[in-house]
């Protein structure tokens, strides 16, 4: 399934969101509805495994979004029992753009202990190697993802349950990975040691959750407890309740940073802060570090509207809408020839002439990766009379790929992996270009001293290079690291 739109195709993309309950009746439902708050993390495909005493274990995975495939009564009778798990995918690993729906998740897998099925969101940066060692012992894959490796290497655990061989599976997995499972009575969640990948629990009634973010909980009704600790596992039963187990040697967190910057949901909350808040805060640095003189502050919608409200607010400039976002902008309709791609932004976007007309303007926006859009954004404004086009972003430059869950460009494609901060100017032919640093990010989301170049707080690989865990796979292929300064 290609880009929804060519506006998306310029954007990093998270890899997935993950969520699963225990406890409550018809639990496919409460997963159904968490998978549509999740949407903004995978649009390609979503599964939803369901566990009955009677029925077993049952499944169902379509393509395209929740709304038009689990909303469906006759769908949802066939996911019956009071525990489920759900995931919605956004290719990274496996054949990106031409996904089988046997790369679809949640797994499923049988032991002779009895079935399991798994959801993954994340990377496995030694995946390939595995694949390699499990298909010369036998193994038989049926998808080209990476997270089915995790049950070739469970079923050859010789550990006595479930949990116990999903903990030996995950001691040999390198990467980022959080994790939700499920037997026939448990629910399982795991965050690999590092923390990179998000993931929460909550309690609904007398059962309990785990999601990738926390506006997730909020659609179900369910109360946010805490987030899973990096390198933690819990064990979830209806009866019992959540049992937590520590299987991974303990090291110092690294929560990816651009979780806070444009993936998750502005409503969501991580580490006790509020999303929308973090991005506010976000906008405040940039306009101290990065004041000009203009008429206007502009957010591109949506992921730049919090940090232009605070760029706004810190300098005095106004803040307006100045470009105006279509929401029920889905698919092109029409064939796609090159002067319909070269409309696509504008299906999309639309400038506020009324507003923009003879002002100097800052456009916010969360990132630039390859450039494509910020040079149409530009084009469009200055079309609409603006006197001047002045560039925050609040992120900065993403000059690395990301391993761990992210689908980015290859380094190459990278715009600020190529070019110094003046050569991205001239080239998106705007009157200036500024990025908030590194420090300025770290304090934005709490830490007031800025980064701890020694031992950083956060995973920033695709801002620093600075890979907190060894991309071996991108290695082994000739992917060269940042040189150790």
């Amino acid at each position: 399934m290609p880009p929804a739109h060519p506006f998306d195709d310029d954007k990093l993309k998270e890899e997935c969101g993950i969520f699963g309950v225990v406890g409550v009746t018809d639990a496919a439902n409460f997963v159904a509805l968490g998978l549509h708050a999740l949407q903004h993390r995978g649009q390609e495909a979503g599964g939803i495994v369901s566990h009955h005493p009677e029925h077993g274990f049952n499944n169902a995975r379509r393509f395209g979004y929740v709304r038009d495939n689990f909303t469906s009564q006759k769908l949802m009778e066939t996911l019956p029992g009071e525990l489920a798990i759900g995931h919605v995918r956004y290719s990274t690993a496996g054949s990106k753009g031409q996904t089988q729906i046997r790369d679809v998740q949640p797994f499923f897998g049988e032991f002779s202990m009895g079935g399991a099925a798994i959801a993954h969101n994340g990377n496995i940066t030694n995946a390939e190697a595995l694949r390699k060692e499990l298909i010369e012992r036998g193994s038989i894959f049926q998808s080209s993802s990476d997270s089915e490796c995790i049950i070739h290497l469970m079923a050859r655990s010789l550990q006595r349950n479930i949990p116990e061989r999903m903990e030996d599976a995950l001691r040999r997995v390198e990467g980022a990975f959080s994790v939700v499972a499920m037997t026939r009575t448990k629910l399982i969640g795991v965050r690999d040691p590092l923390g990179v990948r998000p993931l929460v629990l909550g309690k609904i009634g007398d059962g309990w959750a785990l999601s990738s973010e926390t506006c997730a909980l909020d659609i179900i009704g369910a109360e946010y407890v805490r987030e899973i600790e990096p390198g933690e596992m819990v064990v979830i039963t209806a009866d019992k309740g959540v049992e937590s187990i520590r299987p991974f040697r303990p090291q110092k967190s690294r929560f990816c940073i651009f979780e806070h910057v444009y993936f998750s949901r502005p409503d969501s909350i991580i580490g006790d802060r509020s999303v929308y808040e973090t991005r506010r805060q976000i906008g405040v640095e940039l306009a101290r570090e990065t004041p000009v003189e203009a008429d206007l502050v502009c957010p591109v919608p949506d992921s730049g509207t919090p940090a232009a409200i605070g760029y706004a607010h810190e300098s005095g400039i106004p803040y307006g809408m100045g470009i105006i976002r279509n929401q029920y902008m889905g698919r092109t309709f029409i064939e796609p020839t090159e002067q319909i791609r070269n409309m696509g932004v504008r299906l999309k976007l639309n400038v506020n002439r009324a507003l923009i007309k003879g002002k100097r303007v800052v456009l916010v926006d969360d990132s630039v990766v390859r450039g494509t859009t910020s040079r149409k954004i530009k084009e469009m404004i200055l079309d609409a009379g603006a006197a001047e086009v002045h560039f925050r972003i609040a992120s900065p430059p993403t000059a690395w790929p990301c391993f761990y869950g992210v689908d980015t460009p290859q380094r190459e494609k990278l715009l600020a992996a190529t070019m110094s901060e003046e050569e991205m100017r001239d080239h998106l032919g705007v009157d200036s270009l500024k990025f908030i640093s590194l420090d300025g990010l770290y304090r934005a989301v709490g830490e007031a001293s800025g980064r701890d170049a020694k031992s950083p707080q956060y995973c920033d690989a695709c801002f620093s290079g600075e890979y907190p865990v060894k991309p071996s796979d991108m290695v082994e292929k000739g992917f060269r690291m940042k040189a150790a300064e």
